[in-house]
């Protein structure tokens, strides 16, 4: 098994988060204090990236990311955050398909993304659930492909099973699935559990997706 290159999972995971952010900008639900947090979290990735031997790509990305916070209003501000994203992206090289790069971004980014958001509603609890909702079903659908398509890509499972990487993938769904149910609930303790299982998902997922890199 071949250590995981570092530089491309947190690419990969600032190109994720930074559309998720983008996605709700244009929603046009959150205030612009969620744009400078989830931007600043997925600054800090990217960031990190770099000198872990994403290069100056990543390093780039996250300046051009930062133009939302000076922007930070609705759509206008989706716009550096998805340039950013494609930059993280580019700087996430793997040997194989473009597309475990991109389920890598669309499992770790839709995940965080949520987590994110769930955070934002304990300031301002009358965001609408359905913004949740969706995000989350992108965290679920992404790393159910990643899962699926780093099966067909491992070639040394000598040391990890692949049935490890099988577990994270599904658990990480499950966990999905219950912030879905979770975020029924009407009270605000439906958001507060829902945050809670997207940290749990946040865990798993980032394993499945660093075990998976691996074994490529």
């Amino acid at each position: 098994m071949n250590p995981p290159d570092p530089g491309a999972v947190l690419s990969m995971w600032a190109a994720g988060l930074a559309a998720g952010v983008a996605l709700v900008a244009t929603w046009k639900v959150a205030r612009p204090g969620f744009i400078m947090l989830g931007t600043s979290v997925a600054a800090g990735i990217g960031t990190l990236a770099a000198p872990a031997g994403a290069g100056w790509w990543a390093a780039i990305a996250a300046v051009v990311s930062l133009l939302a916070i000076y922007l930070r209003i609705s759509r206008w501000a989706a716009m550096p955050l998805t340039g950013a994203s494609l930059l993280w992206l580019d700087a996430a090289h793997l040997p194989g398909s473009w597309l475990i790069v991109i389920s890598g971004a669309i499992a770790l980014g839709g995940i965080s993304s949520e987590m994110l958001l769930g955070h934002w509603h304990l300031v301002d609890p009358k965001l609408p659930r359905r913004a949740l909702k969706i995000l989350a079903l992108i965290g679920a659908v992404g790393i159910a492909m990643d899962t699926v398509l780093v099966q067909g890509l491992a070639v040394d499972t000598s040391v990890i099973s692949p049935a490890v990487l099988i577990g994270l993938g599904v658990t990480t769904v499950i966990l999905m699935v219950g912030v879905w149910f979770s975020l029924r609930v009407p009270s605000y303790t439906g958001v507060m559990a829902a945050t809670g299982l997207s940290y749990l998902a946040t865990l798993t997922g980032l394993g499945a997706v660093v075990i998976g890199r691996a074994v490529i």
